[in-house]
């Protein structure tokens, strides 16, 4: 009897796993059909054609990542060519589509949005430069894109803000948020509008801000209260966005649990294996005089206003997971993941031990 291949006898299970079927079929609000075919993976289809701006950023990656590795086709705009050659392998062959913009062209915005069912607004900046306001990229830049897209008849919009978002914030970057949510709602009104608090992860500005320069976290004598959030939980949240037929309102994603600035120090140190810093606790007029003279320096630095909301606590409002079927990540969780390259070669394998409580932190941790 001759030997058959095992690929052979999974061949028509293959094929009958390619057959579409009355569930492949979708319409969306503007009567736009939606034809997924394939099976679930990489390789699939889902029919759905997605721009995300700010692909290129911290959150950016992850999210495209997601809807790649979901089938969905993935319009990537983009600046600079070094900043995304990194995501051409996160989708299929044709998955991934590059299309050159700039924040200020109108045509090109519409150019990378008009074949597209669902565009994210993940377009952000922590500190101002001479090109680009808060209010540039965060309000005028959110508006903007927002407007293009219903004019094209984009079906979805969800655009990204923060948890601390507030017209009367002492920050400037958390009162442009709450601007933008505002345009973005005047020129899409059935817009998804996300408030994640500060997110960790590969490439945050957190973890690896702590460990680094820690002597910028003891502001406010480290009683600052944060709920940090890990990046991944907030892009598989935005990616299960696609697969809800209408979710228009504000959705606040913030971490499980509230922590201090100290037991975050705290966390950094146990984990590294490194002393706890002996920096001193800077005063705020000293720390802002500081971030005012870094700011003549041509590479990114703190600036006065990152200064003023290290002294700010997270909102204390309820999380809306649920509504998009994930469950948040504890910080304690992942830390080793992204802070083991910070430990000496000697301390690279050894184990943790994380403080007893987030309520009480010391610094003398064995």
């Amino acid at each position: 009897m001759l030997a058959v291949s095992s690929k052979a006898v999974r061949l028509p299970r293959a094929l009958a796993q390619n057959k579409r079927a009355l569930h492949d079929l979708t319409a969306l609000p503007s009567n736009k059909p939606v034809i997924a075919y394939g099976p679930p993976g990489r390789s699939a289809t889902t029919g759905h054609v997605a721009t995300v701006f700010g692909c290129t950023g911290f959150m950016g990656r992850y999210v495209v990542a997601k809807l790649a590795k979901a089938g969905t086709q993935v319009i990537v705009p983009y600046r600079d060519e070094d900043e995304k050659r990194h995501l051409k392998v996160t989708g299929d062959l044709g998955q991934i589509v590059n299309m050159e913009w700039d924040l200020r062209r109108p045509d090109q915005i519409e150019e990378c949005l008009r074949h597209s069912d669902i565009v994210y607004n993940l377009v952000g900046r922590e500190y101002e430069t001479k090109n680009f306001s808060y209010d540039d990229v965060h309000v005028k830049g959110a508006g903007t894109i927002a407007n293009i897209a219903a004019q094209a008849g984009v079906d979805r919009f969800v655009h990204v803000s923060h948890l601390n978002a507030a017209h009367d914030s002492p920050s400037a970057f958390y009162r442009s948020k709450a601007a933008g949510e505002e345009a973005v709602k005047e020129a899409f009104p059935s817009a998804t509008i996300v408030r994640p608090s500060i997110m960790y992860g590969y490439e945050d500005r957190l973890l690896n801000n702590v460990a680094f320069w820690p002597i910028w976290w003891k502001l406010n004598h480290m009683k600052t209260k944060v709920r940090p959030v890990h990046v991944m939980d907030v892009a598989q949240a935005l990616a299960n966005v696609i697969q809800i037929p209408s979710m228009p309102g504000t959705f606040n994603l913030p971490g499980p649990s509230t922590i201090t600035y100290e037991y975050l120090i705290t966390l950094v140190s146990t984990v590294t294996y490194n002393p706890p810093s002996r920096a001193p606790v800077l005063p705020k007029p000293v720390a802002l005089w500081l971030a005012k003279m870094a700011q003549y320096v041509w590479w990114p630095a703190l600036s006065p206003d990152e200064v003023i909301r290290r002294y700010i606590d997270d909102v204390d409002v309820p999380g809306d997971w649920d509504k998009f079927g994930i469950t948040p990540d504890e910080i304690e969780e992942h830390a080793i993941t992204y802070l083991r390259r910070y430990r000496s070669a000697e301390n690279f394998a050894r184990p943790v031990v994380f403080p007893a409580t987030r309520e009480t932190s010391s610094y003398d941790i064995a």
